[in-house]
């Protein structure tokens, strides 16, 4: 079988796995480069059986499933992806595959996102290199309060983090209960007052119909001047528009900002002109030890997959499907 690999963004998808293991005579190519117009990924993908997808970089929505006739299995690394079509793969008989983790990569990169933001560390690199020497005056974090936007394996995490740099951490979500906040050593308050309160705002929930826009521009005017915005979450949770008018009015301090609306961000987007902010391109997850898990499972899956034993199945209810496109 054809096997694509998409997304290879940093060229080290085929070094982070033995793609040997993944069953003889399948040829396996790995796509560096990133397609957003569905016609042209179509039509690089429709000899394909086999699709390996990195995260939620390329979606799968059922105009582009309904289009590949050869494809058989597609796998998403991670347990789940809402860019993917569940419903349409199953109705199309295409298995729907994911692989474990590794690793807290986006609970560190959200402490290196506050860090750099607060302490202006990218500004000082480049001033440093032309030789400015120390040009801004930092922020600290202790005595600060900390608000998170939800409380579950990462923004725990996170919020243990605030803890160890005596932080106040506050915290919200819509069913988060005060229980849950007391265990997490953070204390449960309403959505305004975390957002008037907080010099820090972190966002750390999955994106749903619940969540998306939830972070608009009434929630972003109810923030002092001095606070800061992270979102390593999803982009469309924070009505991005909204955003950027904050930071350029200096209605807030700044962001640090891991997910973007559209991405790879736009080279003409505002936010990448603005002084205020540090950008980093969707890599929380991106670490040595994520990768080797992720392709490491994708190697597996195919494995199991061409021996007629699928694994990790996210869709299982398509293995009983008249319409199910086994291995060839």
């Amino acid at each position: 079988m054809k096997i694509a690999v998409l997304d290879d963004y940093q060229s080290v998808a085929s070094e982070m796995a033995d793609w040997s293991q993944a069953g003889s005579g399948h040829q396996v190519e790995y796509f560096h480069d990133h397609i957003s117009d569905e016609d042209a990924l179509v039509d690089r993908l429709k000899d394909f059986q086999i699709v390996a997808g990195m995260r939620e970089r390329t979606g799968f929505p059922r105009s582009v499933l309904s289009r590949l006739p050869e494809l058989r299995l597609l796998i998403t690394t991670g347990g789940r992806n809402a860019g993917f079509d569940e419903a349409a793969a199953t109705e199309l008989g295409i298995v729907l595959a994911g692989t474990g983790g590794a690793g807290e990569g986006p609970t560190e990169l959200t402490w290196g996102l506050i860090i750099g933001i607060l302490r202006q560390i990218p500004q000082e690199d480049q001033r440093t290199r032309q030789g400015q020497w120390g040009t801004t005056l930092g922020v600290g974090l202790k005595g600060k309060n900390l608000g998170l936007i939800g409380l579950g394996h990462i923004g725990s995490l996170v919020g243990r983090v605030g803890n160890a740099f005596d932080m106040n951490v506050i915290a919200w979500s819509q069913n988060l209960t005060a229980e849950r906040a007391a265990e997490c050593q953070a204390t449960l308050v309403d959505k305004d007052t975390l957002f008037r309160e907080a010099d820090i705002v972190s966002v750390h929930l999955r994106l749903s119909d619940r969540t998306r826009g939830l972070v608009g521009a009434r929630e972003l005017g109810l923030m002092k001047p001095t606070s800061y915005f992270i979102n390593i979450s999803r982009g469309p949770i924070v009505d991005e528009a909204a955003l950027v008018d904050a930071l350029q009015r200096k209605a807030i301090a700044g962001a640090g900002l891991d997910t973007l609306d559209v991405e790879p961000l736009p080279k003409d987007h505002p936010l990448l002109k603005l002084s205020n902010t540090v950008i980093t391109p969707h890599v929380g997850y991106v670490t040595e030890e994520a990768y080797r898990a992720f392709y490491g499972g994708v190697v597996e899956d195919i494995r199991a997959f061409s021996s007629g034993e699928a694994v990790r199945v996210i869709n299982p209810e398509v293995l009983e499907s008249p319409q199910l496109r086994g291995p060839v």
